[in-house]
């Protein structure tokens, strides 16, 4: 069993979500009967469910970029082979030349950007955050990977202790999962009871959409992994030692309930794929076109200048002349082994 992907057609999104400009973006329709408006109460005409993104084995996906270009949906096994290294990073090196100019603008504007990272174990989360954050002032830009919570904060309420790494501005925050738990693991796991997955389902769109009022920029991915591939990636973790710690218990124990995570994932997209906070699909079965698409779709999102200020030449060094360094004996060196 795989999922089904969901691509944006033709959006023109770009900067929207950071403008409020939401009631221009027309919701994904589906069946009536897969709708849960009737169990919402704070299901409204403006912010209804755009519709889940499950796949099927045989599921037709379109690129980001030709689909707004207009063109057709293929099979994703018939569409193209996998990205080659060589043209995978001189199109890597081109977008995170663009990234680095889109932070010099969050931080020249005073944005507030945040950007959640969601989808199955082995799908390439970790390492699309990676290759956005290589090259950017960290500073500025930082990654929020929580533990699970501490007895202490199994008290507070539910979303507080993601509250609180919230950006100011001039900053990006990039959730390597989020408060998104409590519809996936905690629930799957029986981590958290039946109740409190139903208020969160409440109360999650309410709050995302006082964030976007608060004028957060918030940007929603899901990485979207077929079972063959999420199967391969787990096969390359067990025999590499280096990548053992990807390997954690409970990502084995999830190996048992594939269908359960498709099932709750379903839920939450019914509930939270909202027009205000829409979810953006990842085609991740091909991790660098996956990077790529992705990088290129969250540039797409927030309109930018190039305000990194031009530097034409350094100015001339100190005269050294008159320095003595100390004897070389009188330092420890670090062994040159190589």
């Amino acid at each position: 069993m795989s999922e089904e992907r969901k691509v944006g057609k033709g959006k023109d999104a770009k900067g929207k979500n950071a403008k409020g400009k939401n009631g221009k973006r027309k919701a994904a329709t589906r069946p009536d009967a897969a709708r849960p408006d009737a169990a919402r109460p704070d299901a409204t005409a403006t912010d209804a469910p755009r519709g889940t993104a499950d796949r099927a084995p045989a599921a037709t996906v379109s690129s980001p970029i030709g689909a707004a270009r207009g063109g057709a949906t293929e099979p994703a096994a018939e569409r193209r082979g996998r990205l080659g290294k060589q043209a995978y990073e001189k199109e890597l090196a081109k977008l995170q030349t663009e990234l680095v100019k889109l932070q010099a603008w969050v931080q020249h504007e005073g944005l507030r950007v945040v950007v959640i990272f969601e989808g199955r174990d082995a799908a390439g989360k970790g390492g699309t955050i990676k290759r956005i954050t290589e090259s950017l002032n960290p500073r500025a830009c930082r990654v929020v990977a929580l533990p699970k919570p501490t007895e202490r904060q199994r008290t507070q309420w539910y979303f507080q202790r993601y509250v609180e790494h919230l950006p100011a501005a001039g900053e990006i925050v990039l959730f390597d999962r989020s408060w998104y738990n409590r519809a996936g693991v905690e629930r799957v796991m029986g981590f958290c009871t039946e109740d409190e997955v139903q208020e969160f389902f409440r109360s999650c769109p309410g709050l995302e959409r006082m964030l976007v009022r608060a004028g957060i920029i918030l940007i929603k991915y899901w990485f979207s992994v077929s079972a063959e591939e999420q199967e391969r990636r787990f096969q390359q973790r067990l025999a590499a030692v280096t990548k053992h710690w990807k390997l954690s218990p409970m990502d084995l124990e999830a190996r048992q309930h594939w269908v359960a995570y498709s099932q709750a994932k379903d839920a939450m997209f019914a509930f939270t794929d909202v027009k205000t906070c829409p979810w953006y699909v990842v085609n991740a079965d091909d991790k660098r076109r996956a990077r790529l698409n992705c990088i290129h779709h969250l540039l797409s999102m927030i309109p930018y200048q190039d305000v990194i200020p031009r530097v034409a030449a350094l100015p001339p060094r100190e005269d050294v002349g008159a320095y003595v360094r100390p004897p070389l004996h009188e330092q420890t060196f670090v062994p040159e082994q190589y």
